[in-house]
Order: structure tokens, then C-alpha cells, then sequence
């Protein structure tokens, strides 16, 4: 754990070095500013107002919208990938539809969210929701069609029926592939916060990165990118976390 721990440190402290020297010895310096104006200005904007909130403000915002749109994809992501993987009639009406879907980036449905929902809240949630719910209903499908046929069979001739061996053998099996898509989802939506919040947005992690964009202001971009990086870290490290705990059964076998 420490060692691991060290490693990071490390490698953070030889990024820092690495972007200083760019920027002061080559023509980069006149592109972009270096690590410790963008650190400082980060926690300068913890409290000083970027339009009009901090930059916990406009974390809060973002997460707020992934939170949304992210546990009502794992709901019906879950629902849709199990019912398909353990039923070949479902999978036989869904999935082409949803492999028509899938391989499209959530960004190229921002006309038709802001033709479907407009500018509010509800064409942000639209496309987070579908950058979680492609990569969950993938992992649950699979989780649940390579379910062993012998604890199947086994769970049938014991008296199961169909309900039952969904329920007691189908979805426990599948928890840790779902869990696997559930952890890929939550860094895919948090990605695609920014591009959602190009929805005419005045608040989140994406808005200060658009807006400096739009300033001219290469050191609150890159603040933004710093806050989004941080923020994305820290939901990987939670779900490993919540993912040891649920899980373990499957890592001890």
C-alpha cells in the first residue's frame, strides 16, 4: 500500500517537473500557463466565484447531474442487460436495437437532446444517462448470459422455475461483471459531463472549462480539467472501495 502510495507521488512530482520545465524553456510557456499558477489558482477558486459559484459549487452541479442521470441507467441498464443475457427471445428483441445504438458517442446526440428536451436540465440528464447505460447494460448482458449452466441445471432440478433462477442464481452470478460496468460507467458519465454541460449551461465542472474557452482563459480550462481529474479519482477510488466490500465472495473463490 505504501509503496504504491510512493509510486504516485512520485510520478505526480515528475509531471509537475516535466510541465514546468515545458513551459519555461520552450514555446508552450506562451500557450499555457505552468503548474503552480494552475495550483494556485485552483485553490484560489474554492473560494473565489467562477460566474457564479466556486469551484465546489460547480462540482456540486456536475455531480448532482451524474448522480441522476447514472442511477437511472444502472436501474434499466441492469434490468434490460440481465432480462436479455438470460432470455434469448428478449435478447432477440432488443439487441439490435441496441447495437444499433451503442457504438454511438453520447456527443453526436446533442441535437436531438436539445431538439427533444431543449436547453434545460432534462437534455444533460439524456446524455449522461446514455454514456452510463450503453457501457451497464453491456456488462450485465454478458454477466448474465456466462452464468455456469450447471448452477442453472442444478437450480431447475431442484424445483426452481424460471422467476426463481433468475433471482437466486442468474443475477448473484452476474454482481461482478455488473459491478465491473457499473465502475466504467461512473468515469464514462463524469467524462461526459463537459460535453453535456455545452447545453447552454451557466453552472459545472464543464461550463468553467467551456467558459474559459470562450475567455480566452487558458489557466481556468485547465483548472477545470485539474477539478474534473480530481473529482474523477476520487469516484474510481469509491467504487473500488464499495466494490471490495460487495464483492469479496468472488475474490476469495
Amino acid at each position: 500500500m505504501y509503496l504504491s502510495f510512493f509510486a504516485a507521488v512520485i510520478s505526480i512530482v515528475v509531471f509537475i517537473i516535466i510541465w514546468q520545465l515545458a513551459v519555461s524553456f520552450s514555446e508552450l510557456g506562451k500557450l499555457m500557463p505552468g503548474p503552480f499558477t494552475v495550483i494556485y489558482e485552483f485553490f484560489y477558486t474554492l473560494v473565489k466565484p467562477i460566474g457564479k459559484y466556486s469551484i465546489i459549487g460547480h462540482v456540486a452541479w456536475s455531480l448532482s447531474r451524474v448522480l441522476i442521470a447514472y442511477v437511472v441507467a444502472a436501474i434499466l441498464g441492469i434490468t434490460l442487460g440481465v432480462l436479455m443475457g438470460w432470455n434469448r427471445y428478449i435478447c432477440a428483441v432488443f439487441d439490435p436495437i441496441y447495437q444499433l445504438i451503442r457504438p454511438i458517442p453520447p456527443i453526436a446526440w446533442i441535437p436531438i437532446a436539445i431538439l427533444w428536451f431543449g436547453l434545460g436540465e432534462l437534455s444533460k440528464y439524456f446524455l449522461i444517462f446514455l454514456a452510463a447505460f450503453n457501457t451497464i447494460t453491456l456488462n450485465a448482458y454478458y454477466g448474465a448470459k456466462n452464468v455456469d449452466k450447471t448452477l442453472i441445471g442444478a437450480s431447475k432440478m431442484l424445483g426452481a422455475n424460471e422467476i426463481q433462477t433468475l433471482f437466486t442464481v442468474v443475477l448473484p452470478s452476474s454482481v461482478p461483471v455488473i459491478f465491473a460496468g457499473l465502475q466504467v460507467a461512473v468515469s464514462v458519465s463524469w467524462a461526459t459531463v463537459v460535453g453535456a454541460e455545452m447545453v447552454r449551461s451557466s453552472e459545472g465542472a464543464g461550463w468553467v472549462i467551456i467558459n474559459g474557452q470562450e475567455t480566452n482563459n487558458t489557466t481556468q480550462i485547465l483548472v477545470g480539467i485539474m477539478a474534473i481529474g480530481i473529482v474523477g479519482y476520487i469516484l474510481a477510488i469509491i467504487m473500488r472501495k464499495v466494490e471490495d466490500k460487495l464483492c469479496s465472495w468472488n475474490k476469495n473463490s
